[in-house]
C-alpha cells in the first residue's frame, strides 16, 4: 500500500477568466487535519485591463488563509479592516459567526503589468468555536520564523515545527510550512502533525522513492525522506488535528447545514448583526448563486 496519496488538481474559473488549481475539497477525501480547501493561484501575468477582482462576498464557519509568492491584493472587510497582502505575509481571517470581504488590485498597481502567485486556503473551525466573533490578523513577513533546517530553508508559517513557532494565533493544532530544497537535495520529514500533507508548488518531488509531481497533493500516512529534482523544489506542508466533516455550500462552512441556509438568506438581506453587512467604500456585493437543482 502506498504511504502517500496523490490528489491531482483541478481548474476552477473564478471569474473574469482567472483561473485556479484547487486541491481541496476532492474527490478523495475532504480535508488534511483542519484544511478543507486548497486553491493555487498563478503565477498569472496581470494585465492593466483585466478583471481578477473579487468583488465582496460573505464567510461563516471557517477561516481564511492566503499566502503570496508574487504579486500584491488589497483586502477589505466589513470590520474596517484594509491591508495590503504582499510576499511572505501570512493574512488569516476568521470569519466566525459571519465576515464580508473583498480582494482587489491594489490602487498603486492600477494600469500596471504585475505577476500574481499565491495560495488561498480555508481552515475549519473546531464545531463550538463556530460562530466566534469575526477577525483579521496581518502577520508580516519579517515575523515569520524562519531558519535552515538539513540545508533546506524552512518558513514556519502557522504552527510549530523544527524549534520555531509562528507568532499566527488558531484555535485548532495546525500546521503550515513554506520549505525550499536545492537541487537533488534530500530531507528527513518526520510526521509533524496527526495529519498532514505535502503540495508541491514549483519543481517535482521523491517522496520515500514516490515522485510528488508538481501542482500536486501529497497525503502522507508516515515519515518520508524527501528527494528534490534536479532543478530543485519549493513545497508546502499543511495539517493538524482533524476536526470531522463539514458542509460546505459556497463560501459558507459548517457542522450544521441549517446554519449554511440561514447564512444564505442573511446575505441575500444584507442582515448586519449576523456579519453580513457593507465592506466600507464598497458598493458591489456578489449574490448568493441558487442551489443546484433550484428553480
Amino acid at each position: 500500500m502506498s504511504a502517500v496519496q496523490v490528489i491531482k488538481p483541478h481548474e476552477k474559473d473564478l471569474g473574469g477568466g482567472f483561473v485556479v488549481r484547487r486541491l481541496l475539497p476532492s474527490a478523495l477525501r475532504q480535508a488534511v487535519g483542519p484544511f478543507l480547501f486548497f486553491d493555487h493561484f498563478g503565477p498569472v501575468s496581470v494585465r492593466p485591463d483585466d478583471q481578477f477582482d473579487v468583488r465582496p462576498h460573505p464567510h461563516i464557519g471557517l477561516a481564511t488563509v492566503t499566502y503570496l509568492f508574487e504579486g500584491a491584493i488589497l483586502h477589505r472587510d466589513n470590520l474596517g479592516f484594509e491591508q495590503r497582502i504582499e510576499p511572505g505575509a501570512i493574512n488569516w481571517m476568521t470569519a466566525g459567526r459571519g465576515i464580508v470581504h473583498s480582494e482587489r488590485r491594489p490602487a498603486d498597481l492600477a494600469g500596471q503589468h504585475y505577476t500574481n502567485h499565491g495560495l488561498q486556503l480555508w481552515v475549519a473551525l473546531p464545531a463550538a468555536l463556530e460562530q466566534v466573533a469575526p477577525s483579521f490578523v496581518h502577520t508580516p513577513a519579517d515575523a515569520i520564523p524562519q531558519a535552515a533546517v538539513q540545508g533546506a530553508a524552512v518558513r514556519v508559517l502557522v504552527g510549530e515545527a523544527f524549534g520555531l513557532r509562528s507568532p499566527v494565533a488558531t484555535l485548532s493544532p495546525t500546521l503550515y510550512l513554506d520549505l525550499n530544497l536545492a537541487p537533488g537535495q534530500s530531507f528527513d520529514l518526520p510526521m509533524l502533525a496527526q495529519e498532514q500533507a505535502l503540495y508541491a508548488v514549483t519543481g517535482s518531488v521523491s517522496l520515500s522513492g514516490e515522485v510528488l509531481p508538481e501542482r500536486h497533493l501529497g497525503v502522507l500516512s508516515q515519515a518520508s525522506v524527501l528527494q528534490a529534482g534536479p532543478e530543485g523544489c519549493r513545497l508546502v506542508l499543511l495539517g493538524g488535528q482533524p476536526l470531522g466533516h463539514r458542509h460546505i455550500r459556497w463560501n459558507f462552512v459548517s457542522s450544521d447545514p441549517a446554519r449554511l441556509d440561514q447564512a444564505g438568506r442573511d446575505w441575500e438581506a444584507g442582515v448586519a448583526e449576523a456579519g453580513m453587512g457593507q465592506v466600507p467604500g464598497e458598493t458591489e456585493r456578489i449574490p448568493m448563486p441558487p442551489r443546484p437543482g433550484a428553480h
